[in-house]
């Protein structure tokens, strides 16, 4: 059977970094160790057993930027024109764990796909002694060459597992199982001897998404809010001053925004989007509820930093908040 050609873009991150020797595992930052990461065709080079599952082709437009919606949106309108390619079967993006969630829904909502996109990363850099980067990115390619991985939206591979880009989590700072999608579950494996799936996503994601990145010209600002019980308005006000079109408001329970919540009805009221999340990481956080204010949104089980980019994607097309409700509880 002839190999499928996987497409490869890279990102800042611990992946393919190096540190002064085996042993460091906490200080590789290049502005740290002096030794630059690893580019794609070093990478490739170092692990010769992927060339025996896939043929890969490494993006030129390495390293891509992901700090800030429109970097998102460039790396999104970059994958989208490489998946248009009938010669790709599938695309693996590598990138630093902190922020992997974040990326890999907002492309699970922006690449309109059905071919297998994949992003991986590591928690150990490609130079140390018992690194997790070697096998989590030779299983990427796995995943990205599997056929059942077509349609499946966009997911994260690390650890021999297989999370949905909507459900999936960072729990631990530095151990290598991390990567978590809590009470919904792992979707499959990627075992040694082949790739398993036990489930699909279920709601909206790549080739079925509203969202055109093509269409999307500046990604609205958001910013998150968190509830805790010393927690005051100002900060709200503050950031409705400073320029945001939406605030997302990261709950304490399911969802309470404690003593803002007259406040948050007057910045909803005043036409910021305000949306109710939860801190707590697992649950719903339902509309019709005892904190819910007009012109509020629920977050659904999405957490605060995944509701920010589905509401920056909403803002885009709409402030009605009814309409954005319908997004989260579609997406």
């Amino acid at each position: 059977m002839d190999q499928k050609l996987i497409w490869l873009m890279i990102g800042p991150g611990t992946l393919p970094s190096q540190g002064v020797d085996r042993m460091d595992m906490l200080r590789y930052a290049v502005w740290i160790s002096g030794r630059p990461p690893l580019t794609g065709r070093e990478l490739i080079a170092a692990l010769p057993e992927i060339t025996r599952i896939a043929k890969l082709d490494v993006d030129d437009g390495n390293p891509y930027a992901i700090d800030s919606g429109n970097n998102l949106r460039a790396l999104a309108a970059r994958m989208q024109l490489v998946a248009r390619r009938p010669e790709v079967g599938g695309i693996v993006f590598i990138q630093g764990t902190n922020s992997i969630e974040e990326t890999a829904y907002f492309l699970n909502l922006t690449v309109r796909t059905d071919k297998p996109v994949i992003v991986t990363g590591a928690q150990r850099p490609f130079t140390a002694l018992s690194s997790d980067a070697q096998l989590n990115l030779y299983d990427a390619v796995r995943v990205a060459a599997s056929d059942e991985a077509k349609g499946k939206g966009v997911v994260v591979v690390t650890n021999g597992e297989i999370n949905a880009a909507r459900d999936v989590t960072k729990t631990n700072t530095y151990r290598v199982h991390t990567f978590r999608s809590r009470d919904l579950g792992l979707l499959g494996y990627a075992d040694g001897d082949r790739i398993v799936f036990y489930r699909a996503p279920t709601r909206r994601h790549t080739h079925q998404s509203e969202f055109d990145v093509d269409q999307i010209g500046e990604v609205p600002r958001v910013d998150i809010i968190y509830i805790f019980t010393g927690a005051r308005p100002d900060l709200a006000h503050a950031a409705v001053a400073a320029g945001a079109k939406g605030l997302v408001i990261a709950g304490s329970g399911a969802g309470s925004t404690g003593e803002m919540r007259k406040e948050l009805a007057k910045i909803a009221a005043q036409g910021t989007v305000v949306v109710r999340s939860a801190r707590v990481g697992d649950g719903r956080v339902i509309r019709d509820d005892n904190w819910q204010e007009p012109g509020m949104v629920a977050a659904d089980n999405l957490s605060p930093h995944k509701a920010a980019w589905l509401l920056a994607l909403a803002l885009t097309k709409t402030r009605d908040p009814d309409t954005i409700q319908r997004m989260f509880d579609e997406y």
